[in-house]
């Protein structure tokens, strides 16, 4: 009997499932120098680890692959953890980058803070890190709020430490709407995201990622309820003070100096159809601030494009790192 819990199509039951398993990764450990076989086993001393902060915070964070490639430090967005871009990561480590990712303060597995949530002090832990891991011609990629850390950490950034940066479906210059940013999201948006986590953060945590986050209430999308389990699993992790705090660190936080002081080539990539950070009042305006930017717009695609739409996302990401 076929079992039900297996992909449709495979045309195996768990017993000759487990052993072409097992088979798989035996055949991987045993071909030296496989693109696989590097992926399973990191490289180095600091696989896995945390960096305590000046306010005793403890950022946890991954760092795979060859300690003197050149890295590149993932940063995610609201609430997310490093594990969004388990992705990119693999794909990047098998083309022989060093690749690093960081849970938040207050996010997934680092100290769950109800202090220092907002854009200064998760730039200031960015930079701790980047210390402790002696990090130097790092491209740094953000994602959404991710974005918005990038911009503000690489503003501040000590000589050498950054090569580029890119700025995926991200918040800068700045979400809210005001007199001198008439296009953004009125305050409204962001209480109602505030009053929804209060009132039932589980429950909002599901809404999200089903809906406008990757698009999945869009006519013939294609939904993955995996991708959606693995939102809400991540958002679960962190603690509810940090993500209420950082709802106001996303929406009203200006980056436009940060933009204009940025003197490393930026690449902004944006969906035209992301529904939680519209791009009308975001890439399109700090195409205009950046001295070194570079824009790709996708049409059709939501704001988790990097999770949708990874493959064309990464060579992008690629592309703009070797070129």
């Amino acid at each position: 009997m076929t079992d039900r819990s297996l992909p449709a199509g495979l045309g195996l039951d768990r017993r000759h499932f487990i052993a072409a398993a097992s088979l798989t990764g035996a055949a991987i450990a045993t071909v030296p120098g496989s693109a696989l076989g590097a992926a399973a086993a990191p490289s180095g001393d600091h696989a896995m680890g945390t960096v305590t902060t000046k306010d005793g915070t403890q950022i946890f964070f991954k760092d795979w692959g060859p300690k003197d490639a050149q890295p590149i430090v993932f940063h995610h967005g609201w609430p997310l953890t490093a594990d969004d871009w388990d992705n990119q990561m693999m794909f990047f480590l098998q083309h022989g980058f060093r690749v690093i990712a960081h849970d938040r303060r207050g996010h997934g597995r680092s100290t769950q803070t109800d202090t220092g949530n907002e854009m200064d002090t998760y730039a200031a832990d960015v930079a701790s890190l980047a210390d402790h891991l002696d990090l130097r011609n790092a491209v740094h990629i953000g994602h959404s709020t991710g974005g918005g850390e990038v911009a503000h950490y690489v503003a501040r950034a000590r000589p050498g430490r950054v090569a580029k940066a890119v700025l995926i479906g991200a918040v800068p210059p700045i979400m809210l709407k005001t007199a001198a940013n008439p296009g953004g999201l009125p305050m409204e948006v962001f209480d109602g995201f505030r009053a929804a986590l209060v009132a039932n953060r589980a429950q909002f945590f599901r809404d999200v990622p089903s809906g406008p986050f990757y698009g999945f209430n869009r006519p013939g999308a294609k939904v993955s309820q995996g991708l959606i389990d693995n939102w809400w699993r991540q958002g679960m992790m962190g603690g509810a003070k940090a993500h209420y705090d950082c709802i106001k660190a996303f929406s009203e936080t200006d980056f436009t100096d940060d933009l204009q002081k940025i003197d490393v080539p930026v690449l902004i990539m944006h969906g035209e159809d992301d529904q939680i950070v519209p791009i009308a009042d975001s890439a399109l305006l700090a195409i205009k601030l950046v001295k070194k930017g570079t824009l790709k717009t996708y049409p059709g695609l939501p704001h988790g494009m990097a999770s949708t739409h990874a493959d064309v996302i990464n060579a992008d990401l690629l592309a703009f790192i070797k070129g």
